[in-house]
């Protein structure tokens, strides 16, 4: 155990330098003296990462254990990983990662008793595994399979096509791609996909999220000869998503204004290429998520009048009159699909899952029997098929993949994980505790059997609360090391999130943001309360929206929390919209050009509520150099800022990976090394004994 008095004095912290840059924000002035943090790339930056790296390096190399822990989690991870089999034409596909691969390799077979054939493995792409399989798309006669890669975690995708049966790559090349997928047409000859246009000299990198338009491919053409489909000249932020309907009549185009989770639904007769774009839903006013179509019936999954989501018909002939197939129901819709000419339906009931499965009038069938409390996904496939595959996970049940037989309700065991632990010596519980309002959240908490309540266990707490993106039980060797060490691992499902449907994300929207906050907040003190863990003892942890969350929580309550550690988080409240994609999250946050809500952004923002002469908590920033979704300038001010301020010996640091982005696509030797830094952090900073 490490001592207190072995505990280094106050770090020595590069000095980051400061200008005199101020800002007007509707009549107040509002200083900014990191601004130049703001050019990752700038001979200045460029110094200041690698003194900052330096510090929490050598920090971080001087924890004894931290090999160990590397060690612990290498051999934990090395266990084959199977993703979820699909079938396109006369082929099976499935990716799998033998156990420390940085990438996991796809693989194809014409049936699935027969021997594999690598199709496309990313490792051989790049000496350090930072280049990532982003997207595919295989073709009708699953001859051909259009495939997109990452570089260093960058969201921008070039795409390419590959035949299946040479594993050799067509001359097709697209580029200047993001957030966008690919859709062939039922002749093979070509497929749709969006992005945006090509930097020249008079619009920069940064300028470029703009004006998405959607096209169609032709193989052995060049992007210049590409068509047009849609676009909207007027529209600056409208992004398109095409996809062909399973019966290659229709192109279903999903039209997404930032992220506020409302869409436009368009379609094009395929019949005829002369045909117009027709606006079926024209307002912004629900989410539509196109399932399938029988002739010009459309079904959607949809939160019109009904905030936990329902399926709902249209007669593209009759457009104004919409069906109500599978009414809304007392747990939260996720998804829906058609097999065997039945909607297979996935809900959360507080926040795990459960499949039920309707007839196309919407009438009742069956509820998939689950191997318990987790998170199941899968259900892929086409209408016809009788057969399916899923998997299922916990907090202590690696993902298994089962195949499903949609005749005879009936799931078998198609491939299981075979990992170095022992899960009945560890359980989870799901409790019921009270935000400061009086809101009901759901807490899982997953341990050691046989836990002693005496308020000094080393205590995870982890969460998202955005985003109207749910948060689900899930396996990882990380927290398997974290739970050996005696930890407990505590995720809240904070309002914000979409474990309760649509009503529950907008409590956690724009100036109801700070109840998100008070949600994290009211978790911590619970497990305090209820003898878990105590303050000394208590981590808390979040990425993306999940590092805003930590920034907020820490600056409100530094007394309540032993450490912190933000990942690629959103800091700096007033100017998150000026960066690549950020302006979309407007939608979700609030943006500071509005009066109203840049009082309630800068209330939270955790850049501009550091406050100097306060003792925060240890503290590990984390971000990346190429982190093109939350730019690394939220993480380089925030640090700055608090390293300035701080007071007590708790080290506040910041950790900046290179070559690697938001998060999508790192390579595994990359993941475990990051995750090997945190647990030391935590072992020496909340006094671990091991």
């Amino acid at each position: 155990m490490l001592q207190s008095d072995q505990i280094p004095t106050k770090l020595s912290y590069p000095i980051t330098a400061t200008v005199d840059q101020v800002d007007d924000y509707h009549g107040r002035a509002i200083a900014d003296p990191y601004r130049w943090l703001e050019d990752p790339n700038s001979e200045e930056s460029q110094a200041w990462i690698e003194a900052q790296n330096q510090v929490t390096f050598a920090y971080l190399n001087d924890i004894p254990i931290r090999e160990t822990l590397k060690a612990r989690l290498t051999q934990l991870w090395d266990y084959e990983k199977y993703g979820i089999p699909f079938k396109e034409g006369d082929r099976y596909f499935y990716f799998k990662n033998d156990g420390l691969q940085n990438q996991s390799v796809l693989y194809t077979l014409p049936a699935l008793d027969a021997e594999p054939k690598v199709l496309l493995d990313p490792n051989t792409l790049s000496g350090d595994g930072t280049v990532a399989l982003s997207g595919l798309s295989i073709s009708e006669d699953a001859r051909l399979m259009a495939y997109g890669l990452s570089t260093a975690g960058s969201d921008w995708q070039e795409w390419k096509v590959r035949d299946v049966e040479t594993g050799e790559d067509l001359s097709d090349h697209l580029q200047w791609i993001k957030f966008s997928g690919a859709s062939w047409t039922h002749d093979n000859q070509g497929f749709f996909y969006s992005r945006y246009a090509e930097p020249n000299e008079e619009t920069k990198l940064e300028d470029v999220n703009y004006f998405q338009k959607l096209y169609y491919h032709r193989l052995g053409t060049s992007q210049a000869e590409d068509v047009l489909i849609y676009e909207r000249p007027d529209q600056k932020e409208w992004g398109f998503g095409g996809g062909v309907t399973e019966d290659g009549r229709y192109l279903i185009i999903s039209v997404w204004k930032g992220s506020q989770p409302k869409n436009l639904v368009f379609y094009k007769d395929l019949d005829s290429s002369e045909s117009p774009v027709v606006e079926l839903i024209s307002e912004f006013e629900a989410s539509y998520s196109f399932i399938d179509n029988d002739g010009t019936t459309f079904w959607f999954e949809t939160d019109l009048d009904a905030p936990r989501k329902r399926a709902i018909a249209i007669d593209i002939i009759h457009p104004s009159t919409v069906h109500e197939i599978i009414p809304q129901a007392d747990e939260t819709l996720e998804g829906v699909g058609l097999l065997n000419n039945q909607f297979v339906a996935s809900y959360l009931k507080d926040a795990h899952t459960q499949i039920k499965i309707f007839d196309l009038t919407g009438a009742f069938v069956r509820e998939v029997e689950l191997p318990g409390l987790g998170s199941a996904g899968g259900f892929g496939g086409k209408r016809h098929d009788t057969e399916t595959f899923y998997s299922f996970t916990g907090f202590t049940t690696p993902n298994t993949i089962y195949r499903y037989n949609m005749v005879t309700g009936e799931s078998s065991i198609f491939r299981q994980p075979n990992v170095d632990f022992d899960p009945s010596q560890y359980e989870t519980q799901q409790v019921f505790y009270s935000s400061k309002d009086g809101t009901k959240v759901p807490l899982f908490i997953t341990h050691k059997k046989g836990l002693v309540l005496d308020g000094n266990n080393p205590t995870y707490l982890y969460a998202y609360g955005g985003f109207n993106i749910s948060i689900t039980p899930s396996f990882s060797p990380s927290n398997l090391v974290w739970m050996e060490l005696g930890g407990i691992y505590a995720v809240p499902n904070l309002r914000g999130g979409g474990e309760y449907g649509e009503e529950w994300h907008q409590a956690g929207t724009k100036q109801r943001k700070q109840n998100v906050f008070d949600d994290f907040i009211a978790a911590a003190e619970w497990l305090i309360a209820n003898q878990y863990t105590s303050s000394k003892k208590l981590a808390i942890a979040g990425g993306s929206n999940g590092g805003l969350l930590v920034g907020a929580c820490m600056t409100q309550r530094p007394d309540l929390f032993g450490a912190a550690l933000p990942a690629v988080g959103v800091l700096d409240m007033l100017r998150f919209h000026k960066f690549t994609i950020g302006w979309a999250w407007c939608e979700e946050y609030g943006s500071s050009d509005n009066e109203n809500e840049f009082e309630a952004l800068y209330a939270y923002s955790p850049l501009h509520n550091v406050k100097p002469g306060t003792a925060y908590p240890a503290t590990m920033i984390t971000t990346a150099d190429h982190d093109d979704r939350v730019v690394p300038a939220h993480s380089f001010k925030f640090a700055a800022a608090l390293q300035a301020a701080h007071q007590g010996n708790a080290p506040v640091m910041i950790r900046i990976e290179t070559k690697a982005g938001h998060g999508a696509g790192k390579p595994t030797a990359k993941v475990i090394e990051e995750i090997a830094d945190r647990w030391a952090f935590l072992v020496r900073c909340l006094e671990i004994d091991t």
